[in-house]
């Protein structure tokens, strides 16, 4: 079945054999399920988006299980460009900690320094966000 849906937040799970389950909310509160990596990185940038999704139904007993088996970007969604980079500046400030080699340095670093040491992170996310995390 395929749909278009605005994709509310994407959730990753790990089970007990060490897979991981990702989980696609919409904003009707509809949840699509994949252990698929690269659907699951789909999945992550399109978080906030709409996107056009392709997934199957399968019954279990008395549960109906929901598997995503597509993420794509909706026409007009700018998943590659602006939207790349704002995800990619958000990683970056989120590891800024690692990247400086402390979460608390004793002096102020000056910003052409911290860009410095940010913006290269900030691409390589930025880049892989746009390639769908396929080389």
């Amino acid at each position: 079945m395929e749909k278009e849906v605005r994709v509310a937040g994407v959730d990753a799970y790990k089970t007990k054999s060490g897979n991981t389950r990702f989980v696609l909310r919409d904003d009707e509160g509809n949840e699509y399920t994949t252990f698929k990596e690269k659907i699951g990185r789909q999945a992550v940038a399109a978080e906030g988006k709409r996107a056009r999704i392709e997934y199957h139904e399968q019954q279990r007993g008395q549960f109906t299980n929901v598997y995503l088996d597509k993420v794509e970007p909706s026409e007009g969604e700018d998943v590659d460009g602006e939207g790349a980079k704002e995800a990619g500046w958000e990683a970056a400030v989120e590891a800024a900690g690692w990247l400086l080699g402390t979460s608390e340095p004793k002096d102020a670093i000056p910003a052409d320094e911290l860009f410095e040491k940010l913006k290269p992170f900030q691409e390589k996310v930025s880049d892989d966000i746009r390639r769908n995390g396929e080389e």
